[in-house]
C-alpha cells in the first residue's frame, strides 16, 4: 500500500449535500440519485469527473453524523444553480489512494491500521474524497477511483 502524497491547491464544487452515520450507505446512493439527473445544470464544470466528499466534525469519533456530498469540480462558486450548493476544499496535503473494486470500507480499515500508523502522518481536519473518473464503474469490481485522505505530519 504506497499511496502518492499530493499537495493539491483549492478546489471549490457545485453539488448536493446530505448527512449520514457510519455504515448508512442508502444514504450515499440517494444523494447520488437525487444529482446526476441535474448535474448538467452545472454549466462550468473543470472535468467530467465526479467527487464524492465526506466532511467530518470529528473524524476519530465514528457515532457522529458527518456531511456527504455529490460534486463536480468547477472554476469558481459565482453561479450555482437552483437546489445545489457550493463548497470549497481548503489546499493542502492528501496521500491519495487507488481504489479497485466497490469496497471504501475495507481500504480505510487498511489505511487507518497498517499505512497510517506507520506513515509519519495523521489525519488532517479538511474533507476526505474520492475522485471518480474514466477508470470509474459504477457497481463493479473493475471499477477504480482514487481517495483524497487529508493529511499532515504528526507532531
Amino acid at each position: 500500500m504506497n499511496p502518492t502524497i499530493k499537495t493539491i491547491g483549492e478546489k471549490h464544487l457545485i453539488g448536493m449535500r446530505g448527512s449520514m452515520h457510519h455504515g448508512q450507505v442508502d444514504n450515499i446512493i440517494s444523494l447520488w440519485k437525487k444529482f446526476i439527473p441535474i448535474k448538467f445544470k452545472v454549466t462550468n464544470t473543470l472535468n467530467e469527473e465526479l467527487i464524492a466528499l465526506q466532511d467530518y466534525k470529528d473524524f476519530s469519533n465514528t457515532k457522529l453524523a458527518f456531511d456527504i456530498w455529490a460534486c463536480a469540480e468547477v472554476s469558481d462558486l459565482n453561479n450555482i444553480p437552483e437546489g445545489l450548493s457550493g463548497l470549497t476544499i481548503p489546499a493542502g496535503e492528501y496521500a491519495v489512494f487507488v481504489l479497485k473494486g466497490m469496497d471504501a470500507g475495507a481500504l480505510y480499515r487498511e489505511i487507518l491500521s497498517e499505512w497510517l500508523p506507520n506513515s509519519g502522518y495523521e489525519v488532517d481536519s479538511r474533507p476526505h474524497f474520492q475522485v471518480m473518473g474514466k477508470k470509474y464503474i459504477n457497481n463493479s469490481d473493475k471499477s477504480e477511483e482514487d481517495v483524497y485522505l487529508p493529511i499532515k505530519l504528526k507532531l
